[in-house]
Formats: C-alpha cells, sequence, structure tokens
C-alpha cells in the first residue's frame, strides 16, 4: 500500500476509495506498516508521519462501513481505530524516546555525523539552537508539531540533556494530542472531510503549487547569493 494510492482516491468520487478496502480488512499487516512508518518518519527519513496517519485513519473509516466498503468474506477482522490509535501512539512516542537517547548518549557529536547533515540544514540547526534555548525542555513539544524538525530537535533535547521525565511528559502530551486524533478524527468522520476535500481540492492544489514556487525561488536566491 502506498500514499500515492490514498491521494489519487481523495481526488477522485466517493466510489473509488473501493481500491484501498481490501487493505481495511488486514488489520495486523496494516498495524505492522503503522508501526514501520512511524519508526521511520520519527528516525528523519522522509516518509511524512501524516500521510501514514491519514491513510490508517481512512482505512478504519473503511472497515467501519463494511456496507459501503464490503470485506473479502462476513465478520472480516477489519482495522479498528482505537487500537490504531494506540499503536501509532505507542510507535511515535517510543521512537522519539530512543532518539532522545541517542541525543543523550552521543552528545552534541551527533551532529557532526553525515546522515544527520543530510537530513539537517544549517538553516534548521540554527532554528532548534535558538528554539531550545529560549523554551527549554518545552521545545520538545514545538518540535512534535514541526516536521522536518522531530528528529533533530529531539537529539538536540537529549544531547542538552533535558530531565528525561520532562521529556516523556511534554513529548507524550504532544503526542497524544497529535498521533492519535488525526486516525480517530478520519476514521469517525471521513465521509466529511473527503466531502471538504474533494469540494476544496482545486484552492488546496492551488496552496501548494503557490508554496512550491515559493521554495524554489527562495532556493534558487540562496544559492545565487552564496556564488
Amino acid at each position: 500500500m502506498q500514499s500515492a494510492s490514498l491521494i489519487e482516491c481523495l481526488w477522485q468520487s466517493k466510489d473509488s476509495l473501493i481500491c484501498l478496502a481490501p487493505y481495511a480488512y488486514q488489520p495486523t499487516w496494516i498495524y505492522t506498516f503503522l508501526i514501520t512508518m512511524m519508526v521511520l518518519s520519527a528516525v528523519g527519513l522522509p516518509f511524512p508521519e501524516e500521510a501514514t496517519l491519514v491513510t490508517v485513519g481512512i482505512l478504519a473509516y473503511m472497515g467501519m462501513h463494511p456496507k459501503q466498503y464490503p470485506p473479502p468474506f462476513p465478520g472480516a477482522p477489519h482495522v479498528d481505530p482505537e487500537s490504531a490509535a494506540i499503536v501509532a501512539f505507542l510507535a511515535v512516542f517510543s521512537a522519539d524516546f530512543i532518539i532522545y537517547g541517542i541525543g543523550r548518549m552521543f552528545g552534541r557529536k551527533i551532529f557532526d555525523l553525515k546522515p544527520i547533515k543530510a537530513v539537517l540544514s544549517e538553516e534548521n540547526r540554527v532554528k532548534i539552537e535558538e528554539w531550545t534555548q529560549k523554551y527549554g525542555a518545552y521545545a520538545c513539544g514545538i518540535f512534535r508539531f514541526t516536521p522536518g524538525l522531530r528528529f533533530p530537535g529531539h537529539l538536540a533535547c537529549g544531547m542538552l540533556r533535558f530531565p528525561a521525565w520532562k521529556f516523556g511528559l511534554i513529548d507524550g502530551i504532544a503526542a497524544l494530542v497529535s498521533v492519535p486524533t488525526q486516525i480517530l478524527l478520519l476514521a469517525y468522520y471521513g465521509e466529511d472531510i473527503l466531502k471538504f476535500l474533494r469540494q476544496f481540492k482545486i484552492a488546496l492544489l492551488c496552496v501548494i503549487a503557490v508554496g512550491v514556487c515559493y521554495l524554489l525561488y527562495k532556493k534558487y536566491f540562496a544559492k545565487k547569493a552564496e556564488v
């Protein structure tokens, strides 16, 4: 299953979501997929956490509506919203805490490693240092809500040796607010959300296009200034 398949279905008619229906009745496989993708996202690989949560939320929605999305056989197990939400939260929180522990163990030299430099720009590194200095341990909550800064941000929290209990508490609350809610909202209000996406897909695509153009423009002039 790929996020692209979900996105393709979202922009089409409601009936096209049937293409994902078989996965809604493979809960064990989906929970394994969910854990894997949450861990990969947490360690900085370019797999958007939100895309995975949206995918699983839609699958849970389909599993709860067997008349609309028929199962392979009567009584087939399906992706359960509450179970998926718990699995996602535990996977994210565990991964965040492991990253914090790595930063605490290896210290500042972790940022000198080539794999870290490959995913962490100098601009983001400066931003992380500013936030950690300004907000202290509470910065870890900000990092949880900031894609692209989660991994290096949690490393920095460990590197600066913020108390483990404080990091766990703040990151846990932030993860509890942001992670399960995405799955549960889509599982229980999927029809309304998909209807909204279909109605405003042109506007959303325009916003995305403008954002991409801005980033390309900014990157072009940044390179020009370096020359």
